[in-house]
């Protein structure tokens, strides 16, 4: 999308706000507010975006959310959100506040068959990267499978076989080299619908970079701003082209409401 359809974006944020309709602003993190890395520890987000989420914590109305797949306490560690952003985490799973400088989360319960069915995905995962450099990270509800730092030889195996097992999961998520495999039915799109109502707003704006965020795309209405970070084809209405741009379109955006 071109500088003038970003410019519109910016323009329906501002007079929602101005309205006191009330706005959400999601964003997912990595790719998004942080530029992609090998090693998931060392991701940060980008100064200038960081400051632009602080500007824009103290706008009236409008509030801020965190939407990832990560697990709630690793992306309230990495994020440095300003006070009162929502994190949600495994895409939906998990859920907490930022508060008084730590996580107020609230803490998700399975039940006996979801818990068993966890357990052998994830012993199957487990027992599969042994002997490779992909790795297994271990959720409160789900399994995931990362192939970023794996031969080409061994990501095509491996996702393979994670996506076969994915048939007796859940929710079976395949993004950038990555496979989530969900033993409850979840998504950011459902993460985002529930703070909508809970908060009351009128309008949701929320960027992703995944092909995962398109379930999130997907569903949020005809007047809300969706935002693709990256190349590739979407459902989201505007585009920018990397972690940069979307710093861009925050501090122009905390611009325009500081001069409101």
């Amino acid at each position: 999308m071109s500088g003038a359809d970003l410019g519109g974006a910016v323009d329906r944020l501002v007079r929602a706000v101005g309205e006191g309709d009330g706005v959400l602003l999601a964003l997912d993190f990595d790719g998004v507010l942080a530029p992609l890395v090998d090693d998931p520890s060392a991701s940060r987000a980008l100064p200038g975006s960081v400051d632009a989420l602080a500007r824009l914590a103290g706008v009236p109305g409008l509030h801020l959310a965190l939407v990832s797949g990560r697990g709630v306490e690793d992306l309230a560690a990495l994020a440095e959100v300003p006070e009162g952003t929502w994190l949600v985490g495994s895409h939906g799973a998990e859920r907490g506040r930022w508060s008084d400088g730590g996580l107020v989360r609230v803490d998700l319960e399975l039940d006996a068959e979801q818990a068993a069915l966890l357990a052998e995905l994830t012993e199957a995962l487990d027992a599969a990267v042994e002997g490779t450099t992909a790795r297994v990270e271990h959720k409160p509800a789900s399994v995931v499978l990362h192939t970023r730092t794996a031969s080409a030889h061994d990501a095509d195996r491996l996702t393979t076989l994670a996506l076969a097992l994915g048939e007796r999961a859940a929710d079976a998520m395949h993004g950038k080299d990555v496979v989530e495999l969900g033993v409850l039915e979840v998504t950011k799109g459902h993460a985002l619908a529930a703070l909508r109502a809970e908060l009351g707003v009128a309008l949701v704006a929320y960027a992703g970079d995944d092909v995962t965020d398109e379930r999130a795309f997907a569903s949020l209405g005809p007047d809300d701003v969706t935002v693709k970070v990256g190349p590739g084809e979407t459902a989201a209405r505007f585009r920018v082209p990397d972690p940069e741009g979307m710093t861009a379109l925050l501090t122009g955006l905390a611009d325009r409401l500081a001069g409101a």
